[in-house]
């Protein structure tokens, strides 16, 4: 642990390493970084020591996110596919589709996704600092909460048409979402395997056999649906995605790996369903049909385009966590720094590119030209959340990095669901502003919570997160040491 004040609150081009901090781990000759030497090199110019550093850092972030993106992108548009299929098949589909993916399909999707971030937090540091025999017991230890969160989860599924109807949508509009629902159960408990291979295999910087993998699925997915819904005539069902491993293994469960698998999954769940909470909302509306068809288009849009900044935040939790496991803090902040400008950048490039395509960009979804006019007084809205969701996620990837999971989700809770959501609310029904005043109130959540991650990321002191990073791993090390000797020869 990092006790020397003095060396706490370093700038990131300072003149001398961090040598406590690497004490601290145990092994500061481990995973030594490059990047961390150039940051820490007196003999180098502030600009070369910026320049190089700025260098090495895109390569090893555009490695590991390249092959992400390409995981997310094509993974979600398996999801976007079917309801693409839908919306050609009438306004009804589309809007079923719409609902049961937002409803139902992704509250399985964020608790699974935000309870396997654990793997992330725990292998990356793990493997940063060399304790490579506990990535697979962090793996196995994940697949089995996994597999039991999905056993209640099968249950909201087969009960997703009352639940619908609960929450106030038509029983018309319920009963065609259930069919769609129906036909995902598979993939709740092929998630319970794929996250958290996924995550495992992330935090060793293995990222490629992944992208092979989903791009092989697509192409399966594409032709499965079109036989089932053009040639079988299956309507709304159409096949659930995702493959299955198998495992060996060792030993079960830990209570602190609960307690951050638990935290992880509030923090995400409660960032997945937020605009999820925006469809949901819009159902309630006049004429429900329009402005889930609307909406459906938009947040698709959003949805694929995101996937670009949630490859970035895997790839920052992997720097960041790597950095922190070997010691190397400097390298962990300098690693923030770049991921949010470079993701930043990339989202401003697809709102621009939105905006400019606002009067067409609908007719990939429906034929309908009243949800095209709708798509368009939409799109600026849209445009405002493609920009947040550019620096959004990529904060909350460094906040897996570092386990902060459990301060995120209060985060989440206040800007989303107490400013947000209310928010949204009062313009939609009280101001009469409809699906606009909904997303406005949305959007002004977002950016508090975006606000509050900037100033809290940026004010972080790395030192202290290294031997965080190394007090977690040894706490949770389920190998018992033996005591040192009393005599030394």
């Amino acid at each position: 642990m990092v006790n020397d004040q003095d060396q706490l609150r370093q700038p990131i081009l300072d003149s001398e390493p961090n040598s406590a901090a690497a004490e601290a781990s145990g092994h500061g000759d481990g995973l030594e970084s490059p990047l961390e030497k150039v940051l820490s090199d007196t003999q180098l110019s502030s600009f070369k020591r910026l320049r190089l550093a700025t260098w090495i850092e895109l390569k090893l972030l555009f490695r590991l996110a390249a092959p992400a993106v390409l995981v997310y992108v094509v993974n979600n548009l398996m999801s976007l596919s079917t309801r693409v299929f839908a919306g050609h098949l009438g306004n009804l589909e589309l809007a079923a589709a719409s609902l049961g993916n937002s409803g139902v399909q992704l509250f399985a999707y964020g608790l699974m996704l935000g309870m396997g971030s654990a793997v992330e937090t725990l292998c990356g540091q793990a493997y940063g600092a060399e304790k490579y025999d506990m990535l697979g017991i962090y793996l196995q230890r994940a697949t089995i909460v996994l597999t039991l969160t999905g056993l209640p989860l099968l249950l909201i599924f087969l009960l997703s048409k009352p639940i619908l109807i609960l929450f106030g949508e038509t029983p018309k509009l319920a009963a065609a979402a259930a069919v769609y629902v129906y036909g995902l159960i598979p993939q709740i408990f092929a998630y319970a395997i794929n996250f958290p291979i996924q995550k495992f295999l992330q935090a060793q910087r293995i990222v490629g056999p992944s992208a092979y993998i989903s791009a092989a699925t697509l192409g399966v997915h594409l032709v499965l649906s079109w036989v089932a819904v053009y040639k079988l005539g299956m309507g709304l069902i159409v096949g659930a995605r995702r493959l299955g491993l198998g495992l060996v293994w060792k030993r079960f469960l830990g209570c602190g790996f609960l307690k951050l698998s638990a935290a992880s999954a509030v923090m995400l769940c409660l960032e997945t369903w937020y605009f999820q909470v925006l469809v949901l909302i819009a159902g309630l509306l006049e004429n429900p049909e329009l402005a889930l068809n609307s909406l459906t288009v938009c947040t698709g849009i959003s949805a694929l385009l995101l996937m670009v900044s949630v490859g970035f935040n895997a790839a920052a939790s992997v720097r960041v966590s790597n950095e922190l496991g070997a010691g190397n803090p400097k390298s962990a902040a300098f690693s923030v720094l770049v991921v949010t400008i470079v993701s930043l950048l990339i989202a401003i490039v697809e709102a621009v590119v939105v905006l400019s395509l606002r009067h067409v960009i609908s007719y990939a979804f429906t034929d309908g030209e009243t949800v095209a006019n709708a798509v368009s007084h939409l799109t600026p809205y849209l445009a405002v959340t493609l920009i947040l969701n550019g620096i959004q996620p990529v904060l909350s990837g460094v906040a897996v990095g570092c386990g902060w999971q459990a301060f995120v989700a209060y985060v989440n809770v206040g800007c989303y669901y107490v400013v947000g959501i209310p928010l949204g609310c009062l313009l939609g029904f009280k101001f009469d502003f409809g699906v606009e005043g909904i997303w406005t109130g949305m959007i002004g959540g977002t950016l508090m919570q975006t606000i509050i991650l900037l100033w809290v990321t940026f004010r972080t002191d790395w030192n202290k997160e290294v031997g965080k990073a190394i007090n977690r791993l040894e706490k949770w090390d389920d190998k018992k040491r033996p005591p040192p000797p009393l005599l030394k020869s």
